[in-house]
């Protein structure tokens, strides 16, 4: 299929836009994805059948982690076995200062284009962020945030998998669907939109 006949004229595929290395999103790790999946939907199934809350359920298992930790090592330093084999816990200097360095860049240009938005300097960005803040307050009315998370993360690893495989089928679909789109708005702008803008010329000629 040539590049005319793909979505956006791509030349490439959807594997090499990815990147190499996105296996796990185009089941190439097949186990490692169905893995995920599975995991992902037993936390969400565990989350709305037993009631618990995200900080409730973290708090429960680091508790659990560290009363086994703490029982380990006594027990270990009373019977003359190894510690726990727990691995050095130190955040180096550098690490700290890329964190930093990583977050003030993306705050610095939150807040630039919030500013722009302000200030009225780029209605088009507005515009879109309007947008999106609707469509999120939208979503967030129909659905709670871990129902959001599992879904979005299903859709991540299946849609691009499925659109990989029948790719020349759904491209084939959607540029016909497309063009018939706007074959029909030609034809209303003709018919009824030209017609408008007609009649207005006319009455502000007679006025």
């Amino acid at each position: 299929m040539g590049s005319s006949d793909r979505l956006f004229n791509r030349q490439r595929s959807l594997h090499e836009i990815l990147g190499g290395g996105q296996d796990l999103i185009l089941w190439r790790r097949k186990n490692l994805t169905v893995g995920i999946l599975l995991v992902t939907l037993a936390v969400w199934v565990v989350f709305e059948r037993s009631g618990y809350t995200l900080l409730s359920l973290v708090s429960n298992v680091l508790l659990l982690l560290i009363v086994i930790l703490f029982l380990w090592a006594k027990s270990a330093a009373i019977l003359n076995r190894p510690a726990p084999p727990l691995p050095q816990l130190h955040l180096s200097e550098e690490m700290a200062n890329e964190v930093k360095t990583f977050i003030r860049t993306r705050v610095n240009d939150l807040l630039s284009v919030s500013q722009d938005i302000a200030l009225g300097k780029d209605s088009r960005l507005f515009l879109k962020v309007a947008a999106y803040l609707w469509i999120i307050s939208i979503i967030g009315g129909l659905t709670d945030f871990l129902t959001l998370a599992y879904t979005s993360l299903f859709i991540v690893l299946t849609v691009p998998a499925i659109y990989e495989r029948y790719e020349d089928y759904i491209d084939k679909y959607i540029l016909k669907g497309y063009r018939k789109l706007c074959l029909l708005h030609l034809k209303i702008n003709e018919q009824y939109v030209n017609k408008v803008h007609n009649w207005i010329l006319e009455k502000k000629k007679l006025s």
